[in-house]
């Protein structure tokens, strides 16, 4: 019987590397440095949980699977995934094409690089595939990379159309999942190389911890992957593969109630005088709006709100009662921030302009709360 992805996240023990002896519904800890050598046998032999530890593993496992992949490597960090991704794909004098629309952190990363590798990084409009097409003609890309949603442009990327340009001029191609989730869309099975993510928000769900992954669907880019990762020190460390644990089971359940809340709020910003435009995927309003139904199950509860002034922005975030001005998303508490001001301070004003940010734009991440209670908190903060 092949099962559902969501039965498969409420039975995590049962994708550990062995059966634990007292039948734990939670895989154990293996909080440990080091294992002796002598105490184990059959196939798979730890020494070192840089290298490789049961916790970890049983994680990487459900993550392999979830995500149709042939192995992944659990980062101690979701922007770690990405450096991983990097450091496994690139070398020095690589051409890279990423979205202009990325994370801050992706873009801050992609300027180390630049400046200590020498990495020439191009980025587009990845709605725009003539343009796609006319830099990976013209230049020996080594990588594409895009998230869809886009963050926090919150375009959609049509994920099979960029995959069969990367195959077509023999580039990897990597999706930041994050937004999304392997609960909602698979990129590899829409023709990407790797799929990666930042557990930190959607899949762990509690806002308690920092983590990452990066799936790879060959053999090969496992390995490879695994490699860099125990070369780099990039694993994450087992107790926060517990945390991360915690809050796999309820995944669907959570992102269904952040789709249903987001759109009641982001309906109710789109009525009032003092917005000029609400920018959420499960709106009609939005220009993407069919391709996300399409590929995707849920609409993450993420979207923008452009505020008719700066001034505007900023009291609207100092007067909420509920929303706390707080970077990342995909925790139980809303939250609202400028991206210009903390998740893409890394941007210039002409490069936020570019990806549609103006300085009255927040980010929204609605939480787990009373949507009406959250309206009322809305009024209230504008008055």
């Amino acid at each position: 019987m092949q099962e559902k992805i969501e039965t498969k996240l409420s039975h995590l023990a049962k994708y550990a590397p062995f059966e634990d002896i007292a039948g734990a519904s939670h895989f154990p800890i293996y909080n440990t440095g080091t294992f002796d050598l002598k105490k184990q046998s059959g196939d798979k032999i730890y020494d070192y949980t840089r290298s490789d530890n049961p916790t970890r593993e049983m994680l990487e496992n459900l993550f392999t699977e979830v995500e149709g992949g042939a192995g992944c490597v659990c980062t101690h960090t979701g922007i770690a995934s990405v450096a991983l991704l990097f450091e496994t794909v690139l070398k020095a004098n690589s051409h890279i094409l990423v979205e202009a629309d990325c994370y801050g952190g992706t873009f801050r990363l992609l300027k180390v690089f630049k400046e200590k590798y020498n990495i020439t990084v191009h980025f587009a409009d990845f709605l725009e595939f003539d343009e796609l097409e006319k830099i990976l003609s013209n230049n020996p890309i080594d990588l594409v990379l895009c998230e869809s949603p886009t963050n926090p442009g919150l375009k959609i990327i049509d994920l099979k159309q960029v995959s069969f340009l990367a195959k077509k001029y023999h580039a990897l191609f990597a999706v930041d999942n994050s937004l999304a989730t392997f609960i909602s869309q698979r990129p590899l099975d829409l023709g990407a190389d790797f799929s990666l993510f930042s557990t930190t928000k959607y899949i762990s769900g509690h806002g308690a911890v920092v983590a990452g992954a990066i799936v790879a669907k060959t053999a090969e880019l496992a390995n490879e992957i695994h490699y860099y990762a125990n070369a780099h020190g990039r694993s994450q460390n087992p107790m926060d593969v517990y945390l991360i644990s915690l809050g796999i089971p309820t995944l669907k359940v959570r992102m269904a109630e952040h789709e249903k809340v987001s759109i009641k709020i982001a309906q109710f910003l789109e009525d009032q005088d003092y917005i000029n435009k609400v920018t959420h995927p499960a709106l009609k309003s939005h220009p993407q709006y069919d391709l996300a139904k399409e590929q995707m199950n849920y609409i993450p509860g993420v979207f923008c709100a452009d505020f008719e002034s700066l001034e505007l922005a900023e009291k609207f975030i100092e007067n909420t009662k509920i929303f706390g001005e707080k970077c990342s998303f995909g925790s139980p508490d809303s939250r609202v921030e400028i991206p210009a001001k903390i998740s893409h301070a890394s941007f210039s004003k002409e490069e936020l302009e570019a990806i549609g940010i103006a300085e009255g734009t927040v980010r929204f991440s609605i939480g787990l709360e009373s949507y009406e209670d959250l309206i009322e908190d809305i009024k209230q903060a504008v008055k």
